[in-house]
């Protein structure tokens, strides 16, 4: 059976992107994001509990990223959870985990583009779509070698 890895996350940027150009024409973004879920605890009171994900962009949406994310921003994101594990100076195992971002959707207007935040543009969510594969053929459903009853 085949298993699904997907994350959906939605929250707000820790800081402004970190973006490398590397060789070959690859670029890749690293952006922090706080989710921060709220609950009452026994006496009533508030609990704010903020989880730090590792987002990692490629190509073009890391190039969107550095021209648009900012720090505080809010976005929704969809990506799949990547694992790295290696041995460090010391020949302690370390593993990190961090989201590929397969597409995100700034949430809101760009902070520091002057709107007021009531300008219906500022307003709009932005999507950036995942990379499009070739499209897959429709099944051919005119076969009658079916067992369904109708």
């Amino acid at each position: 059976m085949a298993g699904v890895n997907k994350v959906i996350l939605l929250g707000n940027l820790g800081a402004d992107p970190e973006v490398k150009y590397l060789e070959g024409d690859n670029v890749v973004a690293n952006i922090r994001l706080a989710t921060t879920e709220s609950y009452k605890d026994r006496n009533g009171n508030r609990v704010d509990q903020t989880e730090w994900h590792d987002l990692e962009l490629w190509g073009g949406q890391a190039k969107v990223a550095e021209q648009y994310l900012k720090k505080g921003m809010q976005i929704y994101v969809e990506g799949k959870i990547k694992t790295d594990t290696w041995q460090d100076e010391q020949g302690q195992n370390r593993r990190r985990v961090r989201i590929r971002v397969l597409s995100f959707t700034m949430l809101g207007g760009r902070q520091d583009s002057g709107s007021s935040p009531s300008s219906p543009s500022s307003q709009q969510p932005t999507s950036v779509p995942k990379p499009q594969s070739a499209p897959t053929p429709a099944p051919d459903l005119s076969g009658d070698d079916d067992d369904l009853p109708f």
